[in-house]
């Protein structure tokens, strides 16, 4: 009887230290995947306000593209949020903005995309703050692009111009991942920012592409050849990482979207960007997993 109880005992012992050893391994595994992710990201989000958004112009029975946009913000935010969610306390130090370029003229607007500018270091981030920033982002942006619409009075994106002269002062710190996210149909133009050198431009729209006959099955090579493509930017921006989200082709070519794309796959190649992605306005239940991706799988 007694050898009895000490073999239970003993066998109650193993399975003590066992279960302790395997629940001390959890919390280090736990542990140490919390200190490897101390990378701070600082995104930014790049908003084209111009009339692609427009119910009238370009609508879409399906989802407007102000609301495509909007599912693709609450992307990103998410993404943004579960980063967060994986470091402890004191490795956060992480940027998330929202730009336009220009401003637009309701000083609303500007006020709303201010206070989208989120700062989280150890001293601010809480539970309360992280959990609010997802329901924040989407209400204040979808009051942004509502405003822009409700105004009708689309002033454009002047996207090649924000690259030129803010892109590296706004968008890249030292120290952190860069992210920049934009949101515009792939179509480039600003009545402020026309120039022209040679076949180099610093926009390109439906007519453009139609009166230089990149319409054609041979574009790709007329491209090529007669160095059709954006302005070179005078600076490189390695140290940026880009995703732009809604490229939305006219219908009346069907080389349109591929010569979007080599336009800005062009312009980011000579910007000497190591890592980007240029997909179409498809559904946000669509683009989710992939905005997700470029945000948190850095590859």
């Amino acid at each position: 009887m007694k050898s009895s109880l000490n073999l239970i005992a003993i066998s109650l012992l193993l399975i003590s230290i066992i279960s302790c050893k395997q629940e001390s391994d959890k919390i280090e595994k736990e542990t140490s995947s919390k200190n490897t992710v101390s990378e701070n990201y600082n995104i930014s989000i790049l908003l084209d306000l111009s009339d692609r958004i427009s119910l009238e112009k370009n609508p879409n029975p399906t989802m407007e593209y102000f609301q495509r946009d909007l599912g693709y913000i609450k992307s990103a935010s998410e993404a943004f949020t579960q980063h967060l969610k994986s470091k402890r306390i004191r490795q956060i130090d992480d940027k998330m903005q929202l730009f336009f370029n220009p401003e637009p003229l309701d000083p609303e607007i500007n006020t709303t995309a201010k206070n989208l500018r989120i700062v989280m270091d150890k001293n601010n981030a809480s539970k309360n703050l992280l959990n609010s920033i997802n329901t924040n982002y989407t209400a204040q942006t979808s009051k942004i692009y509502n405003s822009a619409i409700k105004d009708n009075h689309f002033i454009g994106s002047d996207i090649w111009n924000f690259f030129d002269t803010k892109v590296k002062d706004q968008c890249i710190k030292n120290g952190y991942r860069n992210i920049l996210i934009v949101l515009t149909d792939g179509y480039m133009y600003h009545e402020n920012t026309v120039i022209a050198e040679g076949n180099r431009t610093t926009y390109v729209t439906p007519e453009f592409i139609r009166k230089n006959k990149l319409n054609t099955k041979d574009w790709n090579k007329k491209l090529h050849e007669q160095d059709y493509g954006f302005i070179k930017i005078a600076e490189s921006l390695p140290n940026l990482e880009i995703l732009v989200l809604g490229i939305n082709p006219g219908k009346n070519n069907p080389y349109e979207e591929k010569v979007i794309k080599a336009y800005w796959t062009k312009w980011f190649t000579e910007m000497k960007i190591n890592r980007f992605e240029i997909k179409n306005a498809d559904l946000p239940s669509n683009v989710d997993q992939i905005i997700k991706n470029f945000i948190l799988n850095k590859s």
